[in-house]
């Protein structure tokens, strides 16, 4: 039997969900504290004859000025990715595009509202408080919280291929999900020797000791076998007393943000995926009013930037301004997808079907450009419009590109269960790929999202998508 004591020594160890929450607790008790500034030094300026009151309160600042915090937390909800928070400048930036991202907002209503009735002075007052403040919360917690004292020490169940697959993981990331501490292993071959320089430190039946000795607060089983009823039982036991148990799979998915398409059974799409797959229609409902309404700003924003980029395609290459082209949708269903044209004419006159590829020399001066800085998916806002496709969703593809990498590719189908999207996870983390074994990845990008899609994560992604097109980091 583990001792019970490694429960209290485990109590400071955080998870992913943990460390989020302490960035989500502190980024809102922050915004709040901004709000008071704000409101307080709104009070106290001189031609202000209420000053700091109830009356104050109630009569000066309208309705929308208390909703700020809400509205800067959702702004920062492309920070809340726990394998990026430690590094300074991933905030900064994060913090700067939220700064971007409120002023745009500001300026569009300062321009739809009528004139002197805006509350300037409070508005500009919270967000530099909330800036200045959140930025020093975040440089706080990468001080303390991605200390020693606050990591998880592991040992991985099982030294096979999932497990060798899960120690490539973990000693290639940066920083380290957690404090691994080795492998145990049943093959008497494998004990004394390590796997990237994580040792193995004995048999299963070790393993209780083993916690006891290292301090371990969770415990990785990676055995894609059969079990043997006593590791079952010693792992029960693990688990009874306060350590943390969890199958390599959803490790991989922690670490990754990939689903580990490799290791995984067969008949993993229909016993395991499918049920997440099947979302709530709360959120099919409110994913689908917000498409409606980014659907109709793009078409918008299309049609006055037409007569600008199409002049500018025409001059660099003679030919059409828009580009259609076959894709697949939801379920397999076909449509015709629009984009900015970005190829030479014919980029494809001898009949073969090829991806775009980084550094393609099908592509135009201007065409570099329009995806540099993700110019040319705008038309593609009336397929969001239309319902063809979604804001975030996988990457939409050709129906012969589906067709071959569905031969070679496992569970490559999967992401056909929803719709796809003019952005989304495998996107804003991976970009363009050519070759099998990158939209191998991007797959594993594409059936995480499909799993653990909410509405939070829809909004980090179309966040990080507007800090890739504001820092031109398309392909």
């Amino acid at each position: 039997m583990v001792d019970r004591d490694i429960n209290q020594k485990g109590f400071w160890k955080l998870r992913p969900s943990e460390r989020r929450l302490i960035l989500l607790t502190g980024d809102l008790l922050l915004a709040f504290l901004s709000l008071f500034i704000a409101l307080y030094f709104w009070s106290v300026e001189p031609d202000e004859w209420l000053k700091f009151s109830f009356q104050f309160l109630v009569e000066r600042p309208p309705f929308w000025f208390y909703l700020l915090p809400i509205i800067w937390i959702v702004f920062l909800s492309g920070l809340y990715d726990v394998r990026k928070v430690h590094k300074i400048s991933e905030t900064i930036s994060g913090i700067g595009i939220s700064i971007i991202l409120s002023i745009s907002l500001y300026l569009i209503i300062f321009f739809l509202s009528v004139p002197n009735t805006l509350p300037r002075l409070g508005v500009a007052l919270f967000f530099i408080c909330a800036a200045i403040l959140t930025t020093l919360w975040r440089l706080i917690y990468i001080k303390i919280f991605t200390g020693s004292r606050f990591e998880r020490r592991v040992i991985i169940v099982g030294a096979g291929n999932s497990g060798k697959a899960l120690v490539e993981i973990i000693k290639n990331s940066t920083p380290k999900p957690f404090q691994l501490i080795g492998l145990v292993d049943d093959d008497p071959q494998k004990i004394g020797s390590s796997i990237l320089t994580f040792p193995i430190l004995g048999s299963i039946k070790d393993l209780p000791d083993l916690i006891h000795e290292f301090q371990i607060s969770n415990v990785v089983f990676s055995i894609t076998g059969e079990m043997d009823p006593n590791t079952l039982n010693i792992l029960v036991e693990a688990e009874e007393s306060g350590i943390e148990i969890t199958s390599m799979p959803v490790m991989y998915e922690e670490i990754t943000g990939r689903v580990p398409i490799y290791l995984l059974k067969p008949d993993w799409l229909l016993r395991s995926f499918i049920d997440y797959a099947h979302v709530n229609r709360f959120y099919e409902l409110v994913k689908r009013i917000i498409d409606i309404m980014v659907g109709l700003l793009g078409c918008l924003l299309t049609l006055l930037l037409f007569p600008i980029i199409g002049l500018l395609i025409i001059i660099d290459n003679w030919g059409p301004i828009i580009y259609s082209q076959s894709r697949l949708g939801k379920n397999g269903k076909k449509f015709n997808i629009y984009k900015f044209r970005t190829m030479f004419v014919d980029a494809e006159k001898n009949g073969i079907v090829r991806p775009a590829e980084e550094n393609d020399e099908r592509i135009t001066t201007i065409g570099k450009i329009l995806r540099k800085s993700h110019l040319d998916e705008i038309p593609q806002f009336i397929n969001v419009l239309k319902g063809e496709m979604s804001m975030v969703g996988p990457r939409s593809e050709r129906p012969m590109i589906v067709e071959n990498y569905q031969k070679e590719i496992p569970f490559y189908r999967g992401r056909l269960i929803v719709k796809p999207g003019l952005t989304g996870w495998a996107q804003v983390n991976y970009g363009y790929a050519s070759t099998v074994e990158e939209n191998a990845m991007k797959l594993e990008y594409d059936l995480y999202y499909i799993k653990h899609r909410d509405l939070m994560m829809d909004l980090s992604i179309m966040l990080l998508t507007v800090s890739s097109v504001i820092g031109l980091r398309g392909r």
